[in-house]
């Protein structure tokens, strides 16, 4: 007498398990990774004189506002806000068109420049040095953002350099 089997192999719910065991951790860090980016933000802003904009911080997809108003090459408060709310219309429009077949495969393009530019500047503005803005991105996207994680929450209570 042959027993019912449902799995047409074993390996299969060995593999099922490893994908929600990934699937887990993944939500997991990109949840951890989230709250650290917002502390950084919110605390690099309050320090910089941005305090009025720092709570944009916790609100997703808002929170790149703070990013590019801590970028931002402006000097009055004003100029910056404007300066953040126009790259922020930017980002948003390139998220939405980034869903259309052909043309969204340039608007990610964009979107990723943007971005990496933006961490680049926020490096910038903490350091003051071009060469290791440039080589603090790099580390940054081969540690897989551990490092920005790491030097940001050492920088984020310190005043702008540049």
């Amino acid at each position: 007498m042959s027993s019912y089997n449902s799995y047409s192999s074993e390996y299969d719910a060995l593999f099922g398990g490893l994908l929600l065991t990934f699937i887990i951790v993944g939500i997991v860090l990109g949840i951890l990774g989230y709250i650290i980016t917002a502390i950084i933000f919110y605390n690099a802003a309050k320090t910089n004189g941005l305090a009025e904009i720092a709570f944009w911080s916790w609100i997703p997809i808002a929170n790149a506002y703070v990013l590019f108003a801590l970028g931002s090459i402006k000097t009055s408060t004003d100029e910056i806000k404007k300066d953040a709310l126009k790259f922020l219309l930017i980002y948003i429009a390139l998220a939405i068109i980034s869903i259309i077949p052909f043309i969204g495969i340039l608007a990610s393009i964009a979107l990723m420049v943007i971005s990496i530019y933006y961490i680049y500047r926020l490096f910038y503005r903490w350091i003051g040095d071009t060469g290791k803005s440039i080589l603090f991105v790099f580390l940054t996207f081969i540690t897989c953002s551990i490092f920005y994680y790491v030097y940001g929450l050492l920088r984020m209570k310190k005043p702008f350099v540049a």
